[in-house]
């Protein structure tokens, strides 16, 4: 007996594997398996593109009651770029999760519910998204995704709706996904198999751990640096504020280029 919250379970694996996924009568979307010289892997996307966000711009709705940040999305296929908003990357992300449940679906950058229309934050947002999409344009599987498609491509509000709506009640998900995968036709022996298997959970088990201990060890210097260690760096930057003054007291022998650099340094 499987725990049923383990990630085997609620990927759908487990159903899967007893064969307790019925047959769909039409598979209309399949994703190949090839064997590689280290292993098996996804094929590769037989069109690969990539995908620009640009140009973040502060618009409102129902006479400014509602203000957003949308962005501008140009995928290199088309050419043609849409417009979408934070909620719209939200919505794509939680999709891909559903569907996805074998694959690691990297997260989006965090909600944020004050500042939000600061340039900074715009800025770095609109720096994470970027990196979010180029992994999502770059893998095999998540970049042929319908729902993906229709996110790139779907300038049209009332077509979005509807594309939206085709991809909630999308039934190739959880167990019934792993129909949609093509094998490898070769013979697997079962030794090896197991072997790769072992090696694979344990090296997840570790890289988990050792993530999370990176993530806490993060978090403590992020702490220290807000705190004593900042008090720390103003006093050295006061410190080299007080030699560039020191060096504009000897005018005959400064060195401004010298000088500038000592005073941006505090």
């Amino acid at each position: 007996n499987l725990n049923r919250f383990s990630s085997f379970v609620r990927s759908g694996v487990e159903a899967f594997v007893l064969g307790d996924v019925p047959m769909m009568a039409k598979i209309a979307e399949t994703y190949t398996i090839d064997m590689g010289p280290l292993g098996p892997w996804w094929k590769e996307s037989p069109k690969p593109f990539s995908c620009s966000i640009e140009d973040p711009t502060k618009q409102t709705k129902f006479k400014g009651i509602k203000t957003y940040i949308s962005y501008r999305v140009t995928p290199s296929h088309t050419g043609h770029p849409v417009y979408r908003r934070y909620k719209h990357f939200d919505w794509l992300y939680n999709r891909l999760l559903h569907k996805f449940t074998v694959i690691s679906v990297p997260h989006l950058p965090e909600k944020q519910a004050t500042g939000r229309f600061e340039e900074d934050f715009i800025e770095k947002r609109k720096r994470r998204l970027i990196l979010w999409m180029n992994h999502m344009t770059s893998h095999p599987v998540l970049s042929q995704y319908e729902g993906f498609e229709h996110f790139l491509m779907c300038a049209d509000d009332k077509q979005w709706k509807l594309g939206k709506r085709r991809a909630e009640k999308d039934e190739m998900v959880g167990a019934h996904f792993m129909l949609t995968l093509q094998i490898p036709n070769e013979h697997q022996d079962l030794q090896d198999v197991e072997e790769r298997v072992d090696n694979f959970k344990a090296f997840a088990r570790k890289m988990d751990d050792s993530v999370m201990q990176l993530t806490h060890v993060a978090s403590e210097l992020v702490r220290k640096h807000l705190g004593g260690f900042r008090k720390e760096f103003q006093r050295l930057g006061n410190a080299f504020q007080s030699i560039s003054q020191a060096f504009t007291l000897d005018p005959p022998y400064k060195s401004d280029g010298l000088n500038n650099a000592i005073s941006h340094t505090g």
